[in-house]
């Protein structure tokens, strides 16, 4: 019994200490299991027309919710379209959600920087609710049948190698879901 308890104790103190550290903004990127559910669909306005995730079925989606007002989310639109430029050829294609309420806001962020990405406008939140998202910028990783594969919360510039490194492998598993299906 007395190990029983003591493992209680740590696991309840390692639930504190990881909730102050995410609320205290310490934990930052911090990576979630996907426990390879279905990724819900959703239709939004674009830039140049409705985005509906169904349009990218058979590919490899990453999902980014995003904000102006989010400071990491400037550090992300850069690498996202590094990201979107080296693997778009393969089949990869990066979505940013925006979720402000004033799409001028996301107009004006979005002047500052050049995406070659899709954009879409969610301003009721209702495809961040559809995710569960916990934190801005939160990312999901979409294969082709339209599992969420991975997800992180956060954007940490440490973290890049681990966030392409999850692309590059959903990538590689849709090129022998491909494969073994002929």
């Amino acid at each position: 019994m007395g190990k029983y308890l003591k493992r209680q104790r740590l696991q309840c103190l390692g639930w504190v200490l990881l909730c102050g550290l995410q609320a205290g903004g310490l934990l930052y990127a911090d990576s979630v299991p996907s426990n390879q559910t279905d990724a819900p669909g959703f239709t939004v306005d674009g830039r140049s027309g409705p985005v509906s995730l169904k349009d990218y079925r058979g590919k490899i989606v990453y999902l980014d919710f995003w904000a102006s007002w989010c400071g990491p989310c400037r550090k992300s639109f850069p690498w996202m379209s590094q990201m979107q430029q080296r693997y778009g050829a393969r089949g990869f294609v990066v979505i940013a959600m925006n979720l402000d309420k004033d799409k001028s806001l996301a107009d004006k962020f979005l002047q500052q920087y050049k995406t070659n990405f899709v954009i879409g406008f969610d301003p009721q939140g209702v495809t961040p609710k559809a995710y569960q998202v916990e934190g801005m910028p939160s990312a999901v990783l979409i294969d082709g049948r339209g599992v969420i594969v991975s997800r992180h919360i956060g954007f940490n510039s440490t973290r890049q190698g681990d966030y392409e490194a999850a692309i590059t492998a959903a990538l590689a598993q849709q090129t022998v879901n491909l494969e073994t299906s002929q």
